[in-house]
């Protein structure tokens, strides 16, 4: 049975006329190869009839029989890669193509098939890299860090339980803060800040602790930290004052601890005491505002006088042993 040649190594005839023709001649050619099994132009023919038709697995069956028979069938490595090529086996399609290429290097329908399979590699490993990066961005941190700030210092923490000395290496610069933990032999923690203000690196020190690891940025003045990290432009310095202290820099909002600390103790001066408790408070007050040598006289005849004398004067108890001495009507006994 005669089969007329069906299509070239490009174009596969015409489009229009093709596709009409396919159906008819993968028929025939089908029927061609019963009687003549070993024909390679028929299996050739036959592969280009399956890709007009979109079978391409059925194509790259047929471009491998074709091969078999005639390792040397250019052709027939351009309709295997073709199929490869439409079910995006895109390493493979070009591993054809220039097998192909090899036995006939003057078409340059091969060096067509080759860019596109190269464009196509490219585009699928930059999706594979997007992919990766929207997956990384869109995944919560698993370790949180925070930070604060005193009028020498600033703290940042790391909140890693149980981590070991030898796995945690934190670098000071004076601009950036470079801080690594070994979590496991597959993975690292890294935490790289670009700092607000400069610090001084060799007066910085690191600590690991039981649940945390603790970083003190050591500041070169008592310049108030708005925020930790630098997000571009010049920062504008505001100076340190004691009387406006706050803790912790990160906090949704802030407290001015100092003045909370002095309400309080203005509450505990003006509350009114009767008895027992206004003298106890008397002598917590003569204490608290007293010299040093005010409260060594004070320890001093209150502990060797078994609290039974309580003098403010060093240069007098501070040269002899406090003798006890109990109220007239009262009784001193040792227990």
């Amino acid at each position: 049975m005669a089969v007329r040649p069906f299509g070239d190594k490009g174009s596969l005839n015409p489009l229009a006329a093709a596709l009409g023709e396919a159906p008819l001649v993968s028929q025939k050619l089908t029927v061609a190869l019963e009687e003549h099994p070993d024909n390679s132009g028929y299996y050739c023919q036959r592969a280009s009839a399956h890709i007009l038709l979109q079978n391409y697995h059925d194509a790259i069956t047929d471009a491998k029989n074709s091969l078999a028979l005639d390792p040397r069938n250019a052709t027939a490595f351009l309709r295997q890669g073709i199929g490869e090529y439409h079910l995006e086996s895109h390493r493979a399609a070009m591993k054809s193509f220039r097998e192909g290429q090899k036995l006939d290097n003057m078409d340059e329908v091969f060096t067509v098939w080759i860019k596109r399979c190269e464009e196509a590699l490219s585009r699928k490993l930059q999706a594979e890299v997007d992919s990766q990066v929207l997956q990384h961005q869109s995944q919560p941190p698993k370790f949180k860090h925070d930070w604060y700030q005193t009028e020498s210092h600033v703290i940042v923490t790391i909140m890693i339980k149980n981590a070991k000395k030898e796995d945690v290496h934190v670098q000071f610069s004076e601009k950036e803060l470079d801080a690594s933990v070994r979590i496991s032999p597959e993975e690292d923690y890294r935490l790289k800040l670009h700092l607000l203000h400069s610090i001084v690196p060799e007066q910085s020190t690191s600590k690991v602790l039981s649940t945390k690891i603790e970083m003190k940025l050591k500041k070169p003045e008592a310049v108030r930290w708005e925020q930790l990290e630098r997000d571009g432009g010049s920062p504008k310095l505001k100076h340190f004052t004691p009387d406006a202290m706050q803790y912790p820099s990160s906090s949704h909002y802030t407290r001015n601890w100092d003045k909370l600390v002095g309400e309080i103790k203005e509450e505990e001066k003006n509350e009114k005491l009767e008895g027992d408790a206004a003298l106890n408070k008397l002598f917590q007050q003569i204490y608290s505002d007293g010299t040093d040598e005010v409260r060594r006289a004070m320890n001093k005849s209150f502990m060797e006088s078994g609290g039974t004398v309580l003098s403010t004067n060093w240069s007098d108890v501070g040269k002899r042993k406090v003798e006890v001495n109990p109220p007239d009507d009262m009784e001193w006994k040792k227990f």
